[in-house]
């Protein structure tokens, strides 16, 4: 249904699921099991799998908090993108690899619910691509602190509103890792 040509693929995006962005995370090894088992059965299938990652000052390239989490491991055949902004199509190779790839639709997973995986959601969506986010397979920190709601309330308000997504062309919702049908729609 994407309202991109001739991209009738799917793949699975991995965001920011390194260890300076989960160290402190809601329910980090749900979360990250999830992905894991996501990432299992797209190779399987032959879904592609690509990774991003946030640099900046907090997470340089190549130091140990930059490092997507020792839970999972990106293969060498797999596209990581580096990304400095939050949403990951912004100013990155992204589009012109999931273009090479064929992909209009997404699946995504990682974080943070509340700044990458929503800024995300919404670039992928607005650029044409049918968008799911897989509900049990996100998360964020606890930042109430500064006034934001506790995480899970986050997370629940962003499955919430993602699952009533609509525009023309193009579909949006959530799915929980268990209900992700790489061939299908959601």
């Amino acid at each position: 249904m994407t309202t991109l040509e001739n991209r009738p693929n799917t793949a699975l995006l991995v965001v920011d699921v390194q260890n300076g962005v989960v160290a402190g995370a809601h329910r980090r090894e749900a979360a990250v099991g999830n992905i894991g088992s996501l990432v299992e059965r797209a190779r399987r299938e032959g879904v592609p799998v690509l990774w991003v990652q946030q640099t900046d000052d907090e997470l340089a390239k190549g130091s140990e908090k930059w490092q997507i989490v020792p839970e999972l491991a990106p293969d060498d055949a797999e596209p990581r993108i580096a990304k400095g902004y939050g949403d990951s199509f912004e100013e990155t190779t992204l589009e012109a690899e999931l273009s090479g790839l064929g992909v209009g639709r997404l699946f995504v997973v990682g974080a943070q619910t509340d700044a990458c995986i929503r800024a995300t959601l919404h670039g992928a969506f607005v650029r044409g691509y049918d968008t799911t986010l897989v509900s049990d397979a996100h998360t964020t920190e606890d930042l109430t602190e500064w006034g934001a709601p506790p995480p899970a309330q986050v997370i629940a308000h962003t499955n919430l509103y993602w699952a009533h997504e609509t525009a023309p062309g193009r579909t949006a919702g959530t799915v929980e890792t268990e209900e992700v049908d790489f061939g299908g729609t959601s």
